[in-house]
């Protein structure tokens, strides 16, 4: 059965706000941990994927887990994207991978830039914010109510964005080079009852908005091919381990 969306569920922070959902036609996983929180949310998924070392209770047997080394160059939620995009998902809603470890959130939202430099969409879902990445492409908020100082921030995740048009926020930009040593997209806010566009004709950015926002239509300028790879259960020869 192949799939447009998948619902990703990590091991780390979990945070009051709207609850977690499998939508119907979304493909479950369980990153390691994340079977945990599922469980304590009486959810099940359709495939479990890790190295187990976060979780708690019992690894489901059959061919719907995936049991990886503990020792790999892939993180687990790579895998867990992999197995979803294998299956033909192209949107994936992560939870559980924000928050907690430093390393992690930042590994976290370098897989959505490498979500989006394939034409895919990923959204992490944190405390009360919703990190996301755009190649290529645009992101059109539809109009929404979001209270004042609820903050939506733009950066490059590119050495250079270029052609960058923030639009219909309290603070635009129209066709702007970004670096990815400067930080002139933080702190920017929605319009009330305004819908807004945040597009980039050549390179990624990251975005950070509300969680309460509405989410995004995304609209990418060319048609994006690849894959993001097998399951890579290996160590490389550059991070051997002594």
């Amino acid at each position: 059965m192949a799939y447009e969306r998948c619902v990703i569920f990590g091991a780390g922070e979990y945070y009051e706000g709207p609850a977690p959902a499998i939508e119907k036609g979304m493909l479950a996983i369980a990153a390691d941990g994340g079977l945990d929180h599922m469980r304590a949310m009486g959810l099940s998924p359709d495939f479990v994927i890790g190295d187990f070392d976060s979780l708690s209770g019992d690894v489901p047997d059959g061919d719907r887990s995936v049991r990886l080394p503990p020792q790999k160059d892939d993180p687990d939620l790579l895998s867990a994207l992999k197995v979803g995009w294998s299956r033909g998902a192209r949107e994936f809603h992560i939870y559980g991978a924000l928050g907690g470890r430093i390393d992690h959130t930042i590994a976290n939202m370098q897989l959505m830039a490498l979500l989006a430099s394939h034409g895919g969409i990923g959204y992490l879902y944190g405390d009360g914010s919703i990190v996301t990445a755009i190649a290529d492409g645009a992101l059109e908020f539809p109009a929404n109510h979001v209270a004042p100082r609820r903050m939506i921030s733009v950066f490059s995740h590119s050495d250079v964005c270029h052609g960058v048009t923030i639009a219909g926020l309290k603070y635009v930009l129209e066709g702007a080079a970004l670096a990815n040593t400067v930080v002139q997209g933080v702190s920017n806010e929605f319009v009330d009852g305004s819908a807004a566009t945040v597009s980039v004709e050549s390179g990624t950015l990251i975005i950070t908005f509300p969680i309460e926002a509405p989410l995004p239509v995304v609209r990418l300028r060319h048609p994006f091919g690849g894959d993001l790879g097998a399951l890579d259960t290996t160590v490389s020869s550059a991070l051997a381990v002594r």
